[in-house]
């Protein structure tokens, strides 16, 4: 589903990938919706998919394998459709664990936004070697992603990953960012606004 935008000027373009499929995870989710809500309110054309097997979309779940197949096709797309613009990558849950790792990798991806880091249970390692501009997005209390391995994640990436990283902690959030949204998307709104100052949310978005 392709969100476009009535700015032809906007410098970006994003892609926001969804949690896990064998769990519920679809292009649908209330946080990939929430994401891609704010960035469109900046004017940036937003593309949600679903991955192999979840929703309507055919082939099986490949425990994240060949998801990466399906990140890198979106992000193909979104090059084909707006060439010369800069890609952001976002991802919530298992759609960080498997886009960021694309993202990282993909010259055409400017900058991530990793929200509910499945850290407990997958490794997000590649991380520690990413230069990208991150945003990282964390509830306190996620049960699937501790601050304590969130913390630790960045603290064994190198200065110069550090500095281009920047870490929020909701409060009293889960993984799910249950009653929170509002937050993360102020955060994110926030994150955007410093990194592209040029971009402005419609009068909707200010509204949010």
């Amino acid at each position: 589903m392709l969100w476009t935008s009535p700015r032809p000027d906007t410098p970006l373009a994003a892609l926001v990938c969804h949690p896990h499929p064998l769990y519920g995870g679809t292009m649908h989710n209330k946080v990939v919706f929430q994401v891609a809500r704010t960035l469109h309110g900046f004017g940036v054309p937003v593309l949600r998919f679903n991955f192999r097997g979840a929703g309507l979309s055919e082939g099986v779940h490949d425990l994240g394998r060949g998801e990466q197949d399906d990140v890198r096709a979106a992000v193909d797309f979104l090059a084909k459709e707006f060439p010369q613009r800069p890609l952001l990558l976002a991802g919530f849950s298992f759609g960080a664990w498997v886009g960021l790792r694309v993202g990282c990798a993909d010259a055409r991806v400017s900058e991530l936004v990793g929200l509910g880091l499945p850290t407990n249970s997958s490794d997000l390692s590649y991380l520690r070697g990413c230069a990208k501009p991150k945003l990282l997005l964390q509830g306190d209390r996620d049960q699937y992603g501790s601050r304590e391995n969130v913390e630790a994640l960045i603290a064994g990436m190198p200065e110069s990953e550090r500095r281009q990283t920047t870490l929020v902690f909701i409060p009293e959030a889960d993984h799910f960012f249950a009653g929170k949204l509002d937050q993360v998307h102020a955060a994110l709104a926030a994150w955007l606004h410093d990194r592209h100052p040029k971009l402005a949310p419609s009068l909707d978005e200010t509204r949010n």
